[in-house]
């Protein structure tokens, strides 16, 4: 417990349960919830906002081609500049709404124009996601973070989404803790990076029947 007492400062996520158990067992640690955890909230609810057109878009080519077989047509799927049908279109949109403009390819951002051309409030919800991100890579003063979480929670509100004002909600009650990480940056990266190696290191021997010896191995390995 002494040495426990003499740690500074704890990473963690969004969950209840680990703010409890933090506090418990480093009772004198500032708590910092991890960026990229705010972060992917902002990507899920962008995504979300995708899929809710993507479905419609399934649905309507459902619709089509119904039609088209009551009249003894062919259905033919309307074919957009790059070559992707709507269907497509949406779906292939997935990866390039999770990285910022520049780091997109040439193909990225010729689907991006047409994507933001037929779906503007994809558009609008992406800049929010990609504004989030710039708050956090570009501020380096808690005082300055507060006021554009502020300025980032209006534009959320005049938007209207519904997915993004949860995540406004939960950055508004946790806006303590996301603020810490803008005294010293510090997040959880590594801890999330070896527990990807364990899940990894354990699913190639599909699961763990000895506790105690794969802990010897870990150990071993990573230690």
């Amino acid at each position: 417990m002494r040495i426990r007492k003499q740690v500074t400062e704890i990473t963690l996520d969004l969950a209840g349960n680990m703010g409890l158990i933090a506090k418990r067992c480093f009772p004198n640690a500032v708590q910092v919830i991890d960026r990229f955890h705010v972060q992917q909230l902002a990507s899920e609810a962008l995504q979300e906002i995708r899929i809710k057109h993507r479905w419609q878009a399934i649905d309507d080519e459902n619709q089509a081609i119904d039609q088209a077989r009551k009249k003894k047509e062919s259905y033919c799927p309307e074919m957009l500049t790059n070559s992707d049908t709507l269907k497509q279109l949406l779906a292939r949109s997935r990866y390039l709404l999770y990285k910022s403009e520049h780091k997109w390819t040439v193909e990225q951002k010729e689907r991006a124009v047409i994507l933001f051309e037929r779906y503007p409030d994809i558009e609008k919800a992406y800049r929010l996601s990609q504004e989030l991100s710039w708050i956090f890579n570009t501020t380096v003063d808690k005082i300055y973070g507060f006021t554009r979480l502020a300025k980032w929670a209006d534009k959320v509100e005049r938007a209207g989404f519904k997915s993004f004002n949860t995540v406004s909600r939960t950055i508004n009650i946790h806006h303590k803790k996301i603020l810490n990480y803008f005294d010293n940056r510090s997040t959880n990266a590594s801890a999330e990076s070896f527990n990807a190696k364990i899940k990894a290191f354990r699913s190639q021997f599909r699961g763990v029947r000895d506790v105690n010896f794969f802990l010897f191995r870990l150990t071993k390995l990573f230690a």
